[in-house]
Parts: structure tokens; sequence; C-alpha cells
């Protein structure tokens, strides 16, 4: 190794270091303050006053600073630890086992940040860190280690080219950043380097259901099965059977998977997963066991934290979940939790609560900037949340973008409301059929197509629809519920 090449380097690795999460910030530089209450949510303390119009647009404004200063200076903690780190969320198990077995990301990513400046030159480090922080991001809502990511990943590729964990590093951060073909085209590429590699086969799987392309993502969850069986791969393996409204094998594979999961991240996600499964079904005592097995295993398990809330708002505890969902988004400030709470609060029926329900969805503009900036499409996000909550025009928009990019039955049904919403009703229809087309089981979807065929004069489907969707998750959200209710009653009943 020349000088030059052990400094380039070295500085690479020190670049690195100095984007490290804020668990240890920097002399003078803040910390995030996302997890403090506010103070008029303080125990005890009277009723505030209605805001000024111009008061609220400050904080707004305010809350709009504070996301960005969480999202970018490094994550928001959920459950203090002792030693001041961030416990590590395997959002996706098996992402990168070797970094998440001492149960902190942080650690590990100073770790090998460490190891990387004296050795400058390891490939595989280097292509290991580059999946730590598409893990890292993914874990906290953080889109800003993603160009970290890739920086990364590129020196790992340039150190040794065509090497496999790299290659299938640069699929999961393209799944991660919404780029589907190019994650489809990476994982191919590290599978023609190594055709067992277990996350290149993963993301395979993942780009081809984002695609819209279910019967090859049916082959490939297949053939990954027999190349590598693993919780990776079971948990893709179900949710294609499930996509095609096979419910019973997805739950049964789910259920051997827990069965086998010894690591709590593994038990975490797949509880959830089994957890999101069952209140899909409308099935909340099961999801609400299926979540406190998750977060025994892991309390901080964002995602299950956020399940639970949903089943218990669904299964009529609404202080519960709110208080729940509260605590989600203030780690986890994304576009279906904030939207979510928005709903919850918007439930509530009072004033100040459609207040606190505004300030939530506007949150979600905050985000999708963040995003874009770092590279994520985020155009799904935009239109379901903005179709509901926002600009209609630019809820259309985005579904069209994204339907241009990518025909799965979740822009398909996002396109369809986007039309409705915006009274072009006939155009809408086509997209809601084919969104309920597969057999996949979504009272969302059911809802929306209800609504659909209600505006297009089709009473018999428009019952049909909406007696489904009532039938299968009665509590599938706290507004499309109620509208789905008012809108039967309107039609005459379920028949």
């Amino acid at each position: 190794m020349s000088p030059r090449e052990n400094e380039d380097g070295a500085a690479e690795a020190e670049q690195q270091t100095a984007h490290t999460d804020a668990a240890a910030p920097t002399e003078g530089e803040d910390t995030p303050q996302a997890t403090e209450p506010r103070p008029d949510s303080a125990p005890g303390r009277p009723e505030a006053a209605p805001e000024s119009r111009r008061a609220r647009m400050v904080r707004l404004a305010a809350c709009a600073v504070a996301l960005a200063v969480a999202m970018t200076a490094g994550a928001v903690v959920m459950g203090s630890r002792d030693d001041g780190g961030v416990r590590a969320v395997a959002s996706v198990p098996g992402t990168a086992p070797e970094l998440l077995a001492g149960g902190n990301l942080n650690e590990s990513i100073s770790a090998l940040q460490g190891h990387l400046k004296a050795q400058p030159k390891d490939f595989s480090g280097w292509a290991t860190l580059g999946v730590a922080y598409v893990e890292q991001a993914r874990t906290n809502g953080d889109p800003s280690r993603y160009p970290q990511a890739q920086r990364a990943l590129d020196r790992s590729l340039k150190l040794k080219p065509d090497n496999d964990p790299a290659l299938a590093g640069r699929a999961a951060l393209a799944a991660a950043r919404h780029d589907f073909p190019g994650a489809l085209r990476y994982a191919e590429d590290a599978l023609e380097e190594n055709p067992y590699n277990e996350r290149a086969l993963s993301s395979r799987i993942d780009a081809l259901v984002e695609l819209g392309r279910y019967d090859e993502a049916l082959k490939a969850s297949d053939e990954a099965d027999a190349r590598r069986p693993g919780i990776p791969v079971f948990t893709r393996y179900a949710y294609v059977r499930e996509l095609r409204g096979d419910v019973p094998t997805a739950r049964r594979v789910l259920e051997q998977a827990l069965s086998s999961a010894t690591a709590p991240g593994d038990v975490a996600y797949v509880a959830t997963s089994l957890g999101q499964l069952a209140w899909r079904e409308g099935e909340y005592a099961t999801a609400l066991t299926h979540y406190a097995r998750a977060l025994r295993a892991d309390r901080t398990y964002l995602p299950a934290l956020e399940g639970r809330a949903r089943a218990q708002a669904a299964n009529g505890d609404q202080a519960a979940a709110i208080r729940g969902m509260e605590e989600v988004v203030a780690g986890f400030p994304l576009p279906g939790p904030l939207v979510a709470l928005g709903e919850l609060y918007e439930a509530r029926d009072a004033e100040g609560d459609k207040a606190k329900a505004r300030d939530q969805y506007a949150l979600v503009d905050a985000w999708t900037a963040l995003a874009r900036a770092n590279g994520v499409n985020a155009d799904l996000d935009t239109a379901l949340a903005a179709a509901d909550h926002g600009d209609r025009k630019s809820a259309l928009r985005a579904a069209r973008a994204e339907w241009d990019r990518r025909e799965t039955v979740h822009t398909a049904d996002a396109l369809a409301w986007a039309l409705h919403v915006n009274g072009r009703d006939e155009e809408a229809l086509r997209y809601a059929r084919r969104a309920t087309a597969t057999g996949y089981r979504d009272a969302t979807f059911l809802y929306h197509r209800g609504m659909i065929e209600h505006a297009n004069g089709n009473e018999k489907e428009a019952r049909d629809n909406l007696s489904a969707a009532l039938e299968l998750n009665p509590g599938f959200s706290p507004v499309g519920a109620k509208a789905a209710r008012t809108a039967l009653k309107e039609l005459g009943g379920a028949k």
C-alpha cells in the first residue's frame, strides 16, 4: 500500500466517522429533543387557550425544524440505555447479523470506522459499513444516512470490483430509496458472483414484489428458500403468498419462522409480522399477543409499538393507542405513523385535536422533503397522505408518477384514490378493481373500491366492498372506517 492510498482510505474513514450518530455529540452540539413532551401536554396542566393561526404556524415550523434536526443529527433514542447508546432495531432480520449481534448498531458502526482507519483497504469492512448505514437509516427513519452508505459501498467496489457483499449492499440501498429497478439489477449482479448471498436473494424478492412482478417474485422466493432457507427468506416467502390471497400459508410460514427464531431482533421482527397479518385480518386480540411477544424480545422495537397502537385503536382503547402512537412518532417520524396519529386525534372529535391532527399531516411534508433531498423516491408516501390530508392535485401527480414506475396493488390503490378525491371516478374505478384483483386482503383497498363504486352509481358493488372492508377489519382506520359505515348506511346497509 502506498502512503497516498493509506491517507485516502483513512480520510474516507474519518469522513464517515464525522457523520456518526448523535449518541456521542461533539462539544457544543445540540442533541435531539424530539422525545421530550411538549409543555402544553404535561400532566395536570390546564387546557391551553386556542392558538391563533400565526402561532400555530410558528409552532408547526418549529416542529418541522426539530424533525429535520432529529433526522440529520442522528437517531432519536427510544428507551434509554445505561451506556447512552441507541438500541439496534432489525427492521429486516439478517440485514447485517454481524453488526446486530451486539445489540447496539451505533457501537458496531463506531468499531467499523475505527477498524477502517487502521485498515482502509478492507473492502469487506467498507461493504459492511455501507449496509450498516442502510439499516441505520431504515431503523431511525433517517434518510441522511443513505449518502453515507453510498460512499462506503462505492469505496468497497473501488477496492474490489464486483464483490458480492457490496453489490448486495447496493441492492439494499436502492430498495431503501425506492429505486426498485436498480435494486433488482444490483441483486442479480450480486447473485452472479455468489448465488447463495442471502441479502441479494432477499433484495431480489423485495424488488420484484415492489415492481408488481408477483409471479416472478413467487419463483424467486422458491429459489431463495431452496438456496438459503432462513428467517429473511421465510418472511418474504410468506408475504408473497399473502399478496396472492393465501393467508393460511403466510401465517403457517411465519409461525414456523418464529419457532426457529432465537436472536431478539429476529423474534421481534417475525412476531411483528404475525401481528400485522392478524391485524389486517381483524384479529385484534391475536395481534396484540404477537406484539407483546415482539416487545418482550425488544421493548424498543418501533414497528411493534406502532402495530400495538393500531390494534389498540381498532380494539377500542383509544387513549392507549394515542399514547403509543405519540411514542412511535417521537422516535420514528415517518408518514405512516404521522398520518395514523393524526387520524387518532381526528377521531376524538375535538377542535383542539383537529389542530393537532393537521400538525401531524403537515410534518409528512417535512419528512418528504428530507427524503427527496437524500435520494429517496417518496411519491407513494406523498400520494397516500395528500389524498386524504393534503393537496389533492399533488396527490394525483405523485400517484401517477409512481404508477408509471411500478404497477403494484399498492400503487393501483393509491392512484385510484387520488383520482377519486379529484372527482375522476370513472377513471379511478379501473385502478380500484386492479388493486383488489390478486386476492390480497386489505380493508383499505376494499373501502376505497367501495367508495369509488358508490361514486359511479354501482350500488350493489359498493355495498359488497364496503361490507367486506368492515367485516374483514372494522378498525382499519379511525377516519376511513367511520366514512365506510356512513356510506353503507346511505346505501341501505349490507345486503
